[in-house]
């Protein structure tokens, strides 16, 4: 049999092409997007008024407002996270920066992360006092650190070289996270055990029912995406814990690749699944959507071990998820058409 012309087998290869159907993706050209969270947790406790109601939404808005400010007029996600999120550890309602909540010492100890999706570079800081925003820690160790996550004495050490805005302690006190510390302490006094006997409070157990951690993640109009998230941590905890925020992976993760997300919730269980890495790896290995990778780890393997939270996450052709396994979570989107959604509670 004679063998076809090799001009014959070019014609082949081309007309195949032409034939088979290519993916394509949204033309991006000037479009941006960007989602905030401002903690999950058992809202319908929280018994909010409307007016406590309003104010949530109210900052949430403010947040969101100066994030696509700068989003809009071309600046870096990695901007917008930062900004957004100085805005929400600026207000008192949320558990970050001036609304942090305390240790059972009586300290605030602030932790918080941002990460850049177009080349990995990531910052974090964990257990300082002094540092009156503390995401701008976080990017300065990013930008300007040979290292990744610095902690406690030795962070603030870096905070001063790099001329970071100090404040005294007394600038986090709220006198609602004083009462929340007082409240949980009592309870440590007064908790029975099965026997109806006072249990030991040797060890004081850290409050969950309420959440207020923030983050931010945004797509910016050249295409890169970003994650940052800053939080107070648990009232009443103890030992120098460090939660989920500050950990890349667990708490806080971003790769234009796959997708950026901010958690909130209680850290041990997103460190134990690597929550926001995990949701990164969906989309990379099982090529699955962002809502389907979020449901996945979020709404069945987070559930599975009865973790209580939530994440916000957006990739990079602006897709938005915001799932949460409690009852309520502070959240906020602007999508790449422009529409605005601000929630507190779980949609029916």
């Amino acid at each position: 049999m004679k063998k076809a012309p090799f001009w014959f087998l070019l014609f082949l290869l081309a007309s195949c092409g032409d034939s088979t159907t290519k993916q394509t993706t949204p033309d991006m050209k000037g479009k941006y997007a960007i989602a905030i969270h401002g903690g999950a947790g058992n809202l319908v406790k929280m018994n909010l008024t409307n007016e406590e109601q309003e104010a949530y939404k109210t900052a949430l808005d403010s947040a969101l407002t100066e994030g696509s400010k700068i989003l809009a007029n071309g600046g870096t996600s990695v901007d917008a996270v930062e900004a957004t999120i100085r805005i929400l550890e600026d207000c008192p309602l949320f558990n970050a920066g001036k609304g942090a909540v305390f240790t059972h010492d009586g300290h605030n100890e602030l932790d918080a992360a941002i990460m850049n999706g177009e080349n990995l570079e990531c910052g974090a800081i964990a257990g300082v006092r002094h540092i009156k925003n503390p995401i701008s820690l976080a990017r300065r160790v990013m930008e300007k650190s040979e290292f990744i996550l610095l902690q406690s004495e030795g962070a603030e050490e870096f905070a001063r070289e790099q001329g970071i805005e100090w404040v005294d302690t007394s600038y986090f006190f709220t006198q609602h996270r004083w009462d929340q510390l007082q409240e949980a302490i009592e309870d440590d006094k007064t908790e029975l055990d099965h026997s109806g006997k006072k249990k030991a409070s040797t060890l004081s157990k850290p409050r969950e029912e309420k959440f207020g951690t923030v983050g931010c993640v945004a797509l910016d109009v050249h295409g890169n995406i970003a994650a940052g998230t800053s939080t107070g941590g648990l009232t009443n905890k103890r030992y120098g814990r460090v939660g989920d925020t500050p950990i890349i992976g667990s708490g806080t993760y971003a790769d234009n690749t796959t997708c950026a997300v901010s958690c909130t919730g209680k850290g041990e269980d997103f460190i134990r699944l690597n929550v926001a890495h995990d949701i990164a790896s969906m989309i990379r290995y099982a090529q699955v959507d962002l809502q389907s990778a979020c449901d996945s780890v979020v709404m069945k393997k987070l559930k599975d071990i009865k973790g209580r939270g939530g994440c916000i996450a957006i990739d990079c052709v602006g897709n938005i998820a915001m799932p949460f396994t409690t009852t309520g979570m502070f959240r906020g989107s602007i999508d790449v058409n422009g529409e605005k959604k601000i929630a507190l509670y779980e949609e029916k």
